[in-house]
């Protein structure tokens, strides 16, 4: 592939690449919708990625092309960098991770590069591809700039540089796409960042399934209004306990000042909060603030509109998450021996919660997670943000084999779409490495 990607370089370009970058997607195995909200999330990378063949030039121009003809060259001056919100288009990823770079060292005259890319991560699939291209760009800019950062400042430069296109995304996937390391699944926590590593169960394979459904996070609002959700949630959480709520952002928030349990929170959410949609007057007057001040001080740009919001649900699936990845955690540390199974249930939980209470599933994903279940998985859910993409399940290595087949069967040959993307869309996966750059000998 590298040989591949730096021929069509060279006839691209007409000179070779000095180096190249590679950053992973990633699956997450549970702990889904909670990063932004301030909890721990257990993710691993995936040997699909983004492989970037660079070579720094004098003048201050970016030039970027993709090995994939659907995705048109790209050319921009380094000095100049406009990132279109309202169509994400692929190299708008690219300028992410490049204008974080150079924000952060303050770059007057950063160098100019040529850039090939080529990409293995099925997009809008829930598997981070556009993380992992904001991840590779961020390294890309490091490296043809000379500087250097370690891996946990790189993973908090991405994420940020992330909301460039207005994602209001939480952290792991920058962080998985840097600290991964073979082998091992990570538990990841944030402020301050730490990955600790995390050993599977040997005997189990995970398989990712992609529904074929494509969601782009920064396409739709249906992400962005979650985030807000967690956050009015976070707010009325704290003004019902007398905490200072104009500063409380996170559910995470709500429980470190209370100093209490999930266990505690998901009770504290039953007293406080109606499982009816909550409207924005209703919010105003709870709050004691105007709309003018919901929207101006506590909604973004892309909620502004919307009129009513569920915060019982949403800080119920977030509590009780957060709760099933500690357990995931320490099950996979005890190793019991009926380690699958109980693993297995939590994963089953994480997708009933991200269906019943967080209704970020689709009917293609559902659908997919019953056929999965039915020939053999211990556990499935969906993984990503959700309303389409990918699910991931946990499955019996001994039963792989018949699993793959049956599925393939039930879900890709019946539909005359899907028949062509099946080779691409089912693959069992193992614990792969974070980014890295290397360079032509």
């Amino acid at each position: 592939r590298l040989q591949k990607l730096k021929e069509m370089f060279t006839s691209k370009f007409g000179s070779a690449p000095k180096f190249y970058v590679r950053a992973p997607g990633r699956v997450n195995l549970i702990g889904e919708h909670i990063d932004y909200c301030g909890y721990a999330v257990l993710p691993m990378a995936i040997e699909q990625d983004i492989l970037i063949a660079v070579e720094p030039v004098k003048n201050q121009v970016v030039q970027l092309a993709n090995t994939n003809s659907l995705y048109l060259d790209f050319s921009t001056s380094v000095n100049n960098i406009q990132i279109n919100k309202t169509k994400p288009q692929w190299h708008n990823y690219f300028l992410c991770g490049l204008k974080g770079i150079q924000e952060h060292f303050g770059l007057n005259n950063p160098t100019g590069m040529n850039c090939l890319l080529d990409g293995t991560i099925p997009p809008s699939s829930g598997l981070s591809s556009s993380s992992a291209l904001v991840c590779c760009a961020g390294l890309v800019t490091l490296r043809a700039n000379g500087k250097t950062l370690s891996k946990a400042e790189l993973a908090e430069i991405c994420t940020k540089s992330e909301r460039y296109i207005g994602t209001e995304g939480g952290g792991m996937d920058q962080s998985i796409s840097f600290l991964a390391e073979e082998g091992t699944a990570k538990l990841i926590e944030f402020s301050p960042l730490r990955a600790t590593d995390v050993r599977l169960p040997s005997g189990a394979a995970f398989v990712i399934a992609n529904s074929c459904v494509e969601m782009n996070k920064a396409a739709t609002s249906h992400y962005n209004i979650r985030v807000m959700e967690c956050r009015l949630a976070t707010k009325l959480l704290s003004k019902s306990k007398d905490l200072d709520w104009k500063k409380m952002l996170r559910l995470h928030d709500v429980q470190s000042k209370l100093g209490v349990s999930l266990e505690e929170m998901l009770t504290i959410v039953e007293e406080v909060l109606h499982p009816e949609p909550y409207s924005t007057e209703e919010i105003c007057k709870c709050l004691g603030i105007s709309p003018e001040e919901l929207r101006s001080q506590i909604l973004s740009q892309n909620t502004q509109d919307v009129s009513t919001f569920k915060l019982y649900q949403r800080a119920k699936h977030v509590y009780s998450e957060a709760a099933r990845v500690l357990e995931f955690k320490k099950i996979c540390n005890e190793a019991p021996a009926n380690a699958i199974q109980l693993l297995g249930e939590l994963m089953n939980q994480s997708y009933i919660s991200c269906r019943e209470m967080y209704e970020c599933s689709c009917p293609e994903l559902d659908r997919l997670v019953d056929i999965c279940l039915q020939f053999g998985a211990i556990g499935s859910r969906l993984t990503g943000a959700g309303w389409g993409g990918c699910t991931v399940s946990m499955v019996p290595t001994d039963k792989l084999n018949t699993f793959l087949k049956n599925v393939k069967k039930a879900y890709y040959q019946t539909d005359v779409q899907r028949l062509p993307l099946e080779n691409n869309s089912l693959f069992a996966t193992k614990p792969g490495r974070g980014a890295l750059v290397f360079v032509e000998a």
